[in-house]
C-alpha cells in the first residue's frame, strides 16, 4: 500500500531569506520534496553556498545574493528565479528583520521604522506583484494538473496578531502581512492562485538565540508556551510545505498559527 507523500515535483519555488533558520530548513524540505529552488540571502554567503550544494547544486538549487527592502528589489528576485528555472510556481516570503533591542515608541528612530517597514513589507509588495504577474502569464505547471497556477506563502508572526511591546515596527509589518493574505486570497483564489500565511511563535534560530539563551527571558518565554518549548525551524518549514501541495488545495486566506498554542494564552 502506497503511503501519502508531500511532493512538489516539477515546481519552482522562490524562498526569500533562505540561508539560515526557518528559510534554510524550508529550502531543504522543498528540495527533498522535488522542487527546484531559488533562495535569497543578504550576508551569509558561505552558508548560502553550502546549502545550495547540499540541495543539488545549480541545476536544482540556486543561491541569490539580493537585498530586499524595496518593491523594485522584490521584482528583481522574482526575475532572477524565472531566469534560473524558466517559471515560478511558489513564493515563500520568509525574509525579515526583527531589531532585537527593546525600543519605546517615543525613542524609536525614523530610520529604524523605515528600515523595518522596507524589508518586512515594501519588498513583499514587489515580490507579490511580480509573482502574480509571472504565475498568470505561465499558467498551471505541467505536472499535477489541479488548476492551481501558484502558491504564495507569507510568513507573519504571533506579534502580528497580538502586538509586541517595544517592537512596534516589527509587529506592525507582521500584522500587515496577515491583512495582505486575506486581501490577496479574496482577489486571487478565483484566478487559481492560493495565498496563505504561516505565523510562527518563538523558534530556535540564530536570530533568536541571544534572547532565548538569556537565563531570565528564555525561561519566561518558554513558560508562556503551552507545549513547554520553542519550535525547531523544521517544524515551521513543514506546514509551509503542506500549504503548497495538492492536499491543501482548498485552503485559501488561512493564517496558520505554528506557535505551540502560545497565541491563545498571551
Amino acid at each position: 500500500m502506497a503511503g501519502v507523500s508531500l511532493q512538489l515535483d516539477g515546481k519552482v519555488a522562490l524562498i526569500t531569506g533562505g540561508s539560515r533558520g526557518i528559510g534554510a530548513e524550508t529550502v531543504r524540505l522543498f528540495s527533498e520534496a522535488g522542487a527546484r529552488v531559488v533562495f535569497t540571502y543578504r550576508q551569509a554567503k558561505e552558508q548560502a553556498l553550502a546549502l545550495m550544494s547540499q540541495c543539488g547544486g545549480p541545476t536544482r538549487c540556486v543561491a541569490l545574493e539580493q537585498e530586499l527592502s524595496t518593491p523594485k528589489e522584490g521584482w528583481g528576485a522574482v526575475g532572477a528565479a524565472v531566469k534560473a528555472f524558466g517559471r515560478l510556481d511558489i513564493l515563500v516570503a520568509n525574509h525579515g528583520v526583527w531589531p532585537s533591542e527593546d525600543v519605546p515608541i517615543e525613542l524609536m528612530t525614523e530610520d529604524q521604522w523605515r528600515r523595518t517597514v522596507g524589508v518586512n513589507l515594501d519588498s513583499i509588495f514587489g515580490l507579490t506583484q511580480a509573482s502574480v504577474t509571472q504565475m498568470e502569464f505561465q499558467g498551471p505547471p505541467p505536472i499535477g494538473a489541479d488548476g492551481i497556477k501558484g502558491h504564495i506563502i507569507l510568513i507573519s508572526s504571533t506579534a502580528g496578531q497580538r502586538g509586541e511591546a517595544l517592537h512596534a515596527d516589527y509587529a506592525v509589518t507582521k500584522g500587515a502581512l496577515i491583512s495582505l493574505t486575506k486581501s490577496l486570497s479574496s482577489e486571487l483564489a478565483p484566478r487559481g492562485i492560493r495565498v496563505n500565511c504561516v505565523a510562527p511563535g518563538w523558534v530556535a534560530t540564530e536570530m533568536s538565540a541571544s534572547t532565548l539563551s538569556d537565563p531570565e527571558v528564555g525561561v519566561k518565554i518558554t513558560s508562556a508556551i503551552p507545549v513547554g518549548r520553542v519550535a525547531s525551524a523544521r517544524e515551521i518549514a513543514g506546514p509551509v510545505l503542506f500549504l503548497c501541495t495538492p492536499l491543501a488545495g482548498f485552503i485559501s486566506g488561512e493564517i496558520l498559527n505554528v506557535n505551540g498554542g502560545a497565541v491563545l494564552v498571551g
